[in-house]
């Protein structure tokens, strides 16, 4: 099996880069917050050797990726059109998209305005209900700020430069900090809440400073995060966060469309995110009314956010599953 290799295209506007393994059916996946392209290293092999074509881009402003410099120019629209063309600029008809975290909802949005081009769609940790595909009657910071109070870490997010100083300022320490905070293994995820911001510490809470990482974490993992965020830093994927209003409002066009394409859905019962829907047991009833044709759910016990590096074997298994029914 070849080695992981690195490219660049020229998509929507602006210089895209991904890593690629594998020949085969185009799988495109697309990683969060707090991530790039090597969230999916432990995917690369086993659907590469399956005989699939991986192809994990830095989504626009994270990594090696462009990084516009106006904040309008992060919706999630813009981040659909980068994924679009990038499936053309691979000289491919169609793709199945698999996103996790903020990647999720970029995946379930593919899906939702070019399902011509989606074989199917996974979305990890994110479901449907929870993006701005879901157009309620208020305003997504509105109502955060009405759920879970000014600290929420949304609102905290708006503040312009504030955490893109916390988060860039040791960018090692922040990695470690950032990845422990989301694990299972973090006991302050048993049970999952809601992340509010601590204004006496910021982003970056000692607390979430562990003595030894978990496992499926190494100092060698969090070196290369910390190396592929040196160029741009944080503002790209804060500003994902800072355009959920305008996206709320953008997609108003698509409020009663349901997702056609085959669909996969993953969740840890210990992901924060999950806890910002409710619970897990929730966000997997809502499922069928946004993914008609929903062929499979999974929910990893003790997992945290990180579903993919915390559960690699789980989650390929399911992954290769799905994609040979497709």
């Amino acid at each position: 099996m070849n080695a992981v290799t690195h490219h660049y295209a020229d998509v929507n506007g602006i210089r895209l880069h991904y890593a690629e393994q594998g020949e085969g059916p185009l799988v495109v996946l697309l990683h969060g917050y707090i991530e790039c392209w090597y969230s999916w290293h432990r995917q690369f092999g086993p659907l590469a050797e399956a005989g699939y074509r991986v192809v994990a881009p830095d989504l626009r402003g994270v990594g090696r990726s462009e990084a516009p410099k106006d904040v309008e120019q992060y919706t999630l629209l813009h981040r659909t059109g980068d994924v679009v063309g990038l499936i053309n600029a691979l000289g491919q008809e169609r793709a199945v998209v698999v996103g996790h975290d903020f990647g999720a909802p970029v995946a379930w949005a593919t899906a939702l305005v070019r399902p011509d081009l989606v074989r199917g769609v996974a979305g990890m940790s994110v479901p449907p209900s929870m993006t701005p595909l879901h157009i309620g009657e208020t305003h997504p910071f509105a109502a955060a700020r009405a759920a879970f109070g000014d600290d929420f870490y949304w609102l905290y997010i708006l503040r312009p430069g504030v955490a893109d100083a916390e988060l860039d300022a040791d960018l090692h320490r922040t990695f470690r900090n950032q990845l422990y905070r989301g694990a299972g293994e973090n006991p302050r995820n048993n049970p999952p809440t809601p992340w509010t911001v601590l204004r006496d510490t910021g982003l970056i809470e000692p607390v979430d400073d562990p003595d030894e990482l978990p496992a499926w974490l190494t100092e060698d993992d969090i070196d290369t995060f910390a190396a592929e965020y040196e160029t741009n830093g944080f503002t790209g994927s804060l500003n994902w966060y800072r355009n959920i209003d305008r996206d709320w409002e953008l997609m108003a066009p698509w409020s009663d469309a349901a997702i056609q394409p085959p669909s996969l859905f993953i969740s840890g019962d210990r992901d924060r995110v999950s806890a910002i829907g409710g619970n897990v047991a929730r966000v997997l009833d809502e499922l069928p009314a946004y993914l008609p044709d929903l062929r499979g759910t999974l929910v990893l016990p003790g997992c945290g956010h990180w579903t993919q590096m915390e559960r690699p074997t789980e989650v390929n298994a399911a992954l290769l599953e799905f994609l040979a029914e497709l």
